[in-house]
């Protein structure tokens, strides 16, 4: 495992690999989100059980329409007033997504990047990616390019060169049916 061009990253990706790449707060860990096997990868290295569920990141809404119900208006626009950026909404999940990525809910959480890296990277890999923080589960996600070689240089199959963005968190997660704050 080393260090990978965008190219190379997508590449991984649109071939069943799994990545570490940098996001809008933190390193985050990806793969195509209709490949089992991939994301059964992704869920082992955090040592999270598939019942909570996956994030999905993209560069633009298109990518991730088919993983969501239709929204009211009103709900609409204020998803599309909030992205890109780093705010994750919770949205109805379609009854063809799998259980691996919506885990154990009734909805999906879904979000449309800002960060440029992420935006090539979905943008090359032509879909939505799981976007998980580089992390073991309970443990804080990793911001430097050198702790996510360090710790996952046996589990990924290349780690994305680029820096994080300026935020100090993960992503907001809000309720798209009710607009509610899960996660600041």
């Amino acid at each position: 495992m080393s260090l990978v061009s965008i190219a190379k990253g997508a590449e991984i990706v649109r071939h069943g690999g799994v990545i570490a790449y940098p996001t809008e707060g933190c390193y985050g860990l990806g793969c195509n989100p209709m490949d089992a096997q991939a994301v059964n990868r992704i869920l082992s290295i955090k040592r999270r059980h598939f019942s909570k569920g996956l994030i999905l990141i993209s560069d633009h809404i298109k990518r991730v329409e088919p993983y969501f119900t239709c929204l009211p208006k009103s709900t609409r626009e204020e998803i599309m007033a909030s992205w890109p950026g780093p705010v994750t909404w919770l949205l109805p999940v379609r009854t063809n997504v799998p259980r691996l990525i919506r885990g154990d809910h009734q909805n999906i959480a879904l979000r449309v990047s800002s960060h440029p890296v992420v935006r090539m990277l979905c943008q090359q890999a032509s879909m939505a990616i799981v976007s998980t923080s580089a992390n073991r589960s309970s443990q804080l996600p990793h911001r430097l390019q050198k702790t996510v070689l360090d710790e996952f240089k046996d589990d990924v199959d290349g780690v994305v060169k680029g820096r994080i963005g300026h935020h100090r968190t993960p992503s907001v997660i809000r309720n798209g049916l009710d607009g509610s704050t899960i996660r600041f």
